[in-house]
């Protein structure tokens, strides 16, 4: 049962509820003569736990508003003000689309309770890991949980110009800048939930006006996974995306181009879509014990597992992944030997580090050269 509720939450069905789904329309491109009906909301259907939001001015924005601050410790002082425990709401609407017979599919939208931790601070790379403490509301009205799953990465580099970029069909490249191109810019490297790579992209700090916001250049990323069961006619997805802090957390936007791309090389656009994900702080409930419970449980493996990729994307002009190997997905092989770890049984180093490096050499198709 527990497996069913983390591939739930995987397939982006975590913490919503059709009287949230309701809650939520209003959305700026709603396609307004379309019958209602025929634009309600996909996503989430368990039902999560009320929150409560946090009204105080959190310390991180507080520093960053600090006047003098050198351009590059101001750009540090945002990324960490990534940090904390949020509420997230995830919406997205298809704008346009391209075949003859084109009609918008239903919007998106689902929220979660997600903790943000650093596991790394250091002058030219921060890193944080996004982990999701759900507590779930029955039907009798009790309050079940919490349920922890380990969500994405983040890492930023500062002017980094060694990127490994997504090329479509499952395949990341390496791609080189020059360090002029780089001056002054961060990369943002995203993980997928398995530490797997997702998507690497430049982009620049703003702090005008008290409004800090890190815009990106244009990339491509995998079909993200609230789509994967509902959507074959596309396989890339495309555009840019901004991060925007504000006093009470963090605004992620997105401009993407659904594409499909085939082996030969042939591109064709199928739609455009915005989104809108908002990182809102909370109080309550209590994300931060749970999130520290699972990681001082796992956090040695998934560590190897960091570092077995770290150890492919060093040494591989490219590489490919299989989609699955039997009837199996990377994150499950991942999250099962993780489930399996307890305080008093943990594997030993060794051993941890040759299920990490075994499991994704399983499942590289091409490790290039």
């Amino acid at each position: 049962m527990k497996m069913k509720i983390i591939l739930a939450m995987l397939a982006g069905a975590a913490g919503a509820s059709a009287e949230d789904a309701a809650g939520a329309r209003g959305l700026p491109f709603a396609w307004p003569f379309l019958e209602p009906g025929k634009m309600s909301y996909r996503g989430g259907t368990t039902q999560g736990s009320e929150v409560t939001l946090d009204k105080s001015i959190p310390a991180a924005w507080q520093a960053l508003q600090e006047t003098g601050l050198e351009p590059k410790e101001r750009d540090r002082r945002a990324i960490l003000a990534l940090a904390g425990s949020f509420r997230v709401s995830f919406q997205f609407v298809e704008t346009m689309g391209f075949r003859e017979d084109y009609t918008p599919p239903r919007p998106y939208f689902s929220w979660g309770t997600e903790e943000v931790r650093v596991l790394k601070d250091q002058e030219d790379l921060i890193s944080l890991q996004h982990t999701l403490v759900m507590y779930f509301t029955t039907k009798d009205g009790e309050v079940e949980g919490p349920m922890v799953m380990k969500h994405w990465r983040q890492d930023w580099r500062y002017e980094d110009p060694d990127l490994h970029t997504y090329r479509g069909l499952l395949t990341w490249e390496r791609e080189k800048r020059q360090p002029a191109a780089v001056a002054g810019a961060w990369t943002q490297a995203v993980f997928q939930v398995d530490d797997s790579p997702r998507y690497e992209v430049v982009g620049r700090w703003s702090h005008e006006g008290g409004m800090s916001s890190w815009q990106s250049e244009d990339c491509w990323r995998p079909l993200p996974r609230r789509e994967f069961s509902v959507r074959d006619d596309y396989n890339v997805l495309a555009g840019t995306h901004r991060l925007t802090l504000t006093p009470t957390g963090w605004v992620h936007a997105q401009d993407n181009r659904k594409l499909m791309v085939g082996e030969d090389g042939h591109i064709r656009c199928i739609g455009v879509e915005t989104g809108i994900n908002r990182y809102e702080r909370i109080t309550g409930p209590d994300l931060t014990t749970a999130s520290d419970e699972y990681w001082g449980r796992t956090g040695e493996y998934w560590q190897e597992v960091r570092q077995a990729w770290s150890g492919v994307m060093a040494k591989r002009h490219q590489f490919q992944l299989k989609s699955s190997d039997g009837d199996k997905k990377l994150y499950q092989v991942h999250f099962g030997y993780a489930a399996g770890l307890g305080e008093d049984d943990k594997p030993t180093p060794k051993a941890a580090r040759r299920h990490a490096r075994q499991t994704i050499r399983r499942f590289l198709v091409s490790e290039g050269g």
